[in-house]
């Protein structure tokens, strides 16, 4: 059962990634028969650290609660931070005891550097997956994911993806009906749908620079809603069709198909987001053809279908228009 909770705080550690952790574990709702735990915000040697807002932060303890916490916990700090032996050893023997350890954003970097993402699946946020991978690369990291249980081993996406995890904790811990009336007490979702494509920053991109087929690559940016076919674009491109996919492949690092699939499914995101146009226009101006077409890319690339992208990021005030 999870009774006790520490958290790990660093210079430089993300003032919300650690109020997430205090709003779920650390508020006191005994009166409101939710579970309470005995929770504590831990530095090295028990000295006060700066967040990455500037302000001071005064903790609980030094790192002795970690010893029997039944969770330890890490927000966000720059993934560069430099971590004291003491702090690795004590996330070591954390897990090597059975406790839960969990991460919220880049709190993982500071867990691959104990060791205890080889060989488990983990995240972070969308903008520093490839570096986590770089940095561990016995890890399995899962890019598009909000959060990762492996175990007892916990990793989150960025900020708000902290809830997220410590919900999915909650849920594991004390049932559903209690992770959903906390949710509502927190004016959340219980449970967020997709991954983190969803918010990954993706504009309509310009040709990359292909030098043999940047004009057929600018061609097909612009005519996105009309069918084409491998034999059209090679006819442009003054090549033979197997000759061209060849040279696709070497100068863009995919294949036809799924580079034309990408770029409408950017379209058909910038569609839903700006536009009232219903869902099947969106798939015919996107070059799907159908909204089945559309919803099964959609799903495949995003994480979500378009109904459910389009009320998240909905442009409220150009709806409103």
């Amino acid at each position: 059962m999870l009774r006790s909770v520490a958290v790990v705080a660093l210079d430089q550690v993300a003032p919300f990634d650690l109020g997430v952790l205090a709003e779920v574990f650390g508020t006191d709702r005994a009166d409101d028969d939710f579970p309470t735990y005995r929770f504590s915000i831990c530095t090295v040697d028990g000295v006060p650290v700066r967040t990455a807002a500037g302000f001071h932060l005064t903790p609980h303890a030094g790192l002795a609660p970690i010893e029997d916490a039944d969770l330890v916990a890490v927000p966000a700090h720059p993934s560069g931070t430099g971590v004291p032996p003491a702090v690795l050893a004590a996330l070591r023997r954390a897990q090597a005891r059975g406790a839960y350890v969990l991460s919220v954003c880049t709190g993982a970097f500071m867990l691959g550097e104990a060791g205890l993402l080889d060989g488990r699946e983990c995240t972070t946020h969308w903008r520093h997956v490839d570096e986590l991978q770089r940095r561990n690369p016995l890890a399995r990291v899962r890019c598009n994911s909000l959060y990762v249980a492996d175990g007892r081993l916990l990793t989150s996406a960025g900020t708000a993806a902290g809830i997220d995890a410590c919900l999915h904790l909650v849920r594991q811990e004390h049932g559903s009906a209690t992770a959903t009336r906390l949710a509502r007490r927190m004016v959340v979702p219980p449970h967020r749908d997709g991954g983190q494509s969803q918010y990954v920053e993706a504009p309509i991109a310009k040709a990359p620079e292909a030098p043999t087929l940047e004009p057929v690559l600018e061609w097909l940016i612009g005519h996105l809603d009309r069918p084409v076919t491998v034999d059209e674009l090679a006819a442009r491109a003054g090549m033979a069709p197997r000759t061209f996919a060849r040279r696709f492949r070497a100068e863009t690092g995919t294949t036809p198909h799924d580079w034309l699939t990408n770029q409408r499914v950017l379209l058909a995101r910038r569609l839903l987001e700006e536009t009232g146009l219903s869902v099947e226009s969106v798939a015919d101006r996107a070059g799907f053809g159908d909204a089945a077409a559309l919803r099964h890319h959609f799903g495949r690339r995003v994480g979500t279908t378009p109904h459910t992208y389009r009320r998240t990021f909905r442009d409220r005030v150009a709806a409103t228009g």
